[in-house]
């Protein structure tokens, strides 16, 4: 079947180089959320305060970072981990060797860490590592013991490794700012979920306006094409430093840092909203165009 093929009954990956999911690698009983936005916007910042939200909630929490450059969990573990592509490396690929402590890592509150990696430049998918990961922790019954999963992904390209979370995921979240790029990328990202949606138990859960005094563009944009914000954390400073402290907003000193109650707080009700359940969301993502025209006009 041609790639470009119009028929939606065709299965996931046909006719492309997507990584089709094994059946078996299916993520079960745990909550499992992906988080996307665009490349900067605070995914990881936003993925690791949220893990530990949850883990204050008394929740068992897996992060698995999809991202080469592997500095999703940093600020839960306070250094750059090894990544399962490079441990599976060092034993020639041959899986059975390892074990859970060689690349899962226990970061702040109890969180468990994961960077996945990805292939060196322009030798592969990131899908396929991925995949290697979630084999992984089911091989070891990792996931058995796990109330949530969060896959912090890299940014808005739409390849195999943006795309194999969403195979795993029950809920997309959606990381923006109140501004043009951000809310553009934001449009094709969902487009991207409501394709996968067709073949996958993943819907989108909703949007966080991050890095914004304001949300208006961000509400505007949702309303019209169906979404909803779940939480705004502002353009606060305490933020910043957090990551340059190697940090997450839990562990910071509360003194003279404004506004980092607020951010906790919203960190901790986001974590309730979503272990609570928040309802799909039915997007109808714009076109390119379309979205060029509607953003920054009354």
């Amino acid at each position: 079947m041609s790639a470009f093929s119009k028929d939606d009954n065709h299965l996931d990956g046909e006719g492309s180089v997507q990584v089709q999911l094994d059946p078996d690698l299916r993520i079960d009983g745990a909550k499992v959320f992906a988080v996307y936005g665009k490349g900067g916007i605070g995914k990881s910042t936003t993925s690791s305060n949220l893990s530990v939200a949850f883990s204050k909630l008394g929740k068992r929490v897996l992060q698995i970072g999809c991202d080469p450059k592997h500095d999703s969990t940093f600020t839960l573990t306070k250094c750059l981990v090894p990544t399962v592509i490079d441990i599976l490396e060092s034993v020639n690929f041959h899986a059975e060797e390892l074990r859970p402590s060689d690349y899962v890592y226990e970061g702040y509150n109890g969180v468990m860490c994961v960077e996945a990696g990805g292939p060196p430049a322009g030798t592969g998918c990131g899908g396929y590592v991925v995949g290697q990961t979630v084999k992984l922790l089911k091989q070891h019954h990792l996931l058995e013991d796990t109330d949530v999963v969060i896959f912090d992904v890299l940014g808005d390209v739409v390849c195999g490794g943006f795309a194999a979370p969403l195979q795993h995921a029950e809920r997309a979240l959606i990381v923006t700012a109140n501004d043009f790029d951000s809310i553009f990328a934001m449009n094709r990202i969902a487009a991207a979920i409501v394709a996968k949606a067709k073949h996958y138990k993943v819907r989108i859960g909703g949007v966080i306006a991050n890095r914004s005094v304001n949300t208006d563009e961000i509400d505007r944009f949702n309303a019209a094409i169906g979404l909803k914000r779940l939480a705004h954390l502002p353009d606060l400073d305490i933020i910043r430093r957090s990551r340059l402290k190697k940090s997450t907003l839990f562990e910071m000193v509360e003194s003279d840092n404004p506004g980092l109650e607020l951010a906790k707080q919203q960190y901790l009700q986001l974590a309730e909203r979503l272990w609570a359940g928040v309802e799909p969301l039915t997007a109808q993502p714009m076109r390119d165009r379309d979205i060029f025209d509607f953003l920054g006009f009354d």
